[in-house]
């Protein structure tokens, strides 16, 4: 059974291995030097950050996610992973504390896009550079909740 338990700087080895698994197996369209790069700023982030883990029955980690408020600023699981279910536990755990969730996804990483759009995210906006500002764009996602309704018209 999987269930959601927060960080400690013990996790920090198996978060880095998990965040470059996911890399691997899913932005492509990195360049090699931005590859290093990103990588550089996550070593120094991620093992001290304020994770949500997903752990399995022995207590092995297999995805996070990092909140900044009602900001998901990263979501990673385990390739191994994939499609079992951990990114929707985390994703609605972020919901039940923050049911204005946002995130930001790269537009070329469109099965992530997707997984949004069908836990009830909604684009709402785009930025064509990501936020160290390389050329890798940005979709803005909100949860549907937290969208502002349109006046309906007869």
């Amino acid at each position: 059974m999987i269930r959601i338990r927060k960080s400690t700087q013990a996790d920090g080895a198996r978060v880095l291995d998990i965040w470059r698994n996911a890399v691997d197996a899913t932005h492509h369209f990195l360049s090699d030097d931005d590859r290093r790069a990103i990588e550089s700023e996550v070593v120094a982030l991620l093992p001290g950050a304020p994770l949500d883990l997903a752990v399995d029955d022995t207590d092995r980690a297999i995805g996070f996610m990092l909140l900044d408020g009602s900001h998901m600023e990263a979501l990673f699981v385990d390739p191994a992973h994939h499609g079992a279910g951990v990114g929707r536990l985390l994703v609605e755990d972020a919901l039940r504390r923050h049911p204005d969730l946002s995130t930001d996804v790269n537009e070329q990483n469109e099965s992530a896009a997707g997984f949004y759009e069908r836990l009830g995210f909604e684009r709402c906006g785009r930025s064509a550079r990501d936020g160290q500002g390389r050329p890798y764009p940005l979709i803005h996602l909100r949860h549907r909740a937290a969208a502002p309704s349109l006046p309906q018209h007869a």
